[in-house]
């Protein structure tokens, strides 16, 4: 009888254990493993995870309706916080309201859902970086390099005072590919610069398409192109790619690095600040990109979940919490002269 209690009592030990454990998981739903970009912002956010509690991620494969099924399954399970990059900004509304029915706070990642939907509900948060900066620190560098507007440097290659441009654009329709695309012309613009457009290309976030498009374009817009500005990092990785086996970047000291002054090479600015990237504007194949901190908003996700959980008060933490609904983390220019 003694050993059946003491068998019992382990049971209900194990049982109990199990539960906490299973409360203390905190899922972290990426919109897809294969952006590079996210890839590394989900990183970050694992390797700052604290001991008392731990983070599990799911890839929802750029497709909301997995992310919806991941999400309907996950909450039955009554996690202490949901950590959510949505596939669409859109299918925020019902992510809200079904976490809000069993009472599990949210936070969104990386794509903004629309205001009218983070204030269903006060246990619903947002951390990120506004799209419009991203532009606006790209076309600052695009005018560093170029220079005066009135008097456009030596990379105004025929000599035209008019920058001739092919944009590569994330997805048609995307909030952050539309607002890229649309601020960085337009400070271009304000400012002076005059810029022929020469071709907007979608690549869809991705570097295989980035350079599927160069290779169709740099044939036909290859002798008057002067800059390829991209929406992100990936498609500008792409793009290089595209360049280099067509030549326009030419090593002629096999030295490993593109000497601006003294060999052929064509300025392609970028937007994300990924590992890969970095390394191509130290070798001077990348002119610059936009550093979006990814390791400065998973030390904010990570604050605010740890706060979430211990229910302590969210606007204790480190990060501005503006409105109880944002944390924005700024961005950074990052080209080769300054780094």
């Amino acid at each position: 009888m003694r050993r059946n209690n003491i068998v019992l009592l382990l049971i209900i030990i194990a049982f109990l254990g199990g539960c906490k454990s299973k409360n203390n998981v905190v899922p972290l739903l990426i919109y897809n493993d294969a952006d590079p970009y996210m890839e590394e912002f989900r990183d970050n956010i694992l390797e700052r995870t604290p001991d008392e509690y731990s983070i599990e991620a799911y890839d929802s494969q750029n497709s909301q309706i997995i992310q919806n099924e991941f999400i309907e399954n996950l909450l039955k399970e009554e996690p202490p916080v949901m950590i959510i990059n949505p596939v669409d900004r859109l299918g925020a509304y019902t992510i809200v309201l079904k976490a809000k029915e069993v009472n599990v706070p949210v936070i969104f990642i990386n794509r903004e859902p629309l205001e009218e939907d983070l204030y269903l509900w006060d246990q619903v948060y947002y951390v990120g970086a506004p799209a419009e900066r991203s532009a606006e620190l790209q076309s600052e560098i695009i005018m560093e390099l170029f220079g005066d507007s009135n008097a456009l440097g030596v990379n105004d290659l025929n000599g035209d005072n008019i920058i001739q441009v092919i944009l590569l654009k994330g997805e048609q329709g995307h909030q952050d590919a539309e607002t890229r695309t649309e601020v960085v012309m337009n400070e271009l613009e304000t400012n002076g610069y005059e810029v022929e457009i020469l071709v907007i290309e979608i690549a869809n976030w991705k570097t295989s398409e980035g350079y599927e498009a160069m290779m169709e374009l740099l044939p036909i817009y290859g002798e008057q192109l002067e800059l390829v500005i991209s929406n992100n990092d990936a498609m500008a990785i792409g793009a290089i790619q595209a360049l280099m086996e067509l030549e326009y970047f030419q090593d002629l000291d096999n030295d490993g690095f593109i000497d601006h002054e003294t060999e052929p090479w064509i300025p392609v600015v970028g937007i994300d600040g990924i590992t890969e990237a970095l390394e191509l504007i130290t070798s001077g194949y990348l002119y610059g990109t936009v550093i979006n901190d990814s390791e400065s908003m998973a030390e904010a996700i990570i604050e605010l979940t740890t706060a979430i959980i211990n229910g302590d008060d969210v606007n204790t933490i480190s990060y501005i919490l503006i409105d109880n609904k944002y944390i924005w983390v700024d961005y950074k220019k990052y080209v080769l002269d300054e780094n």
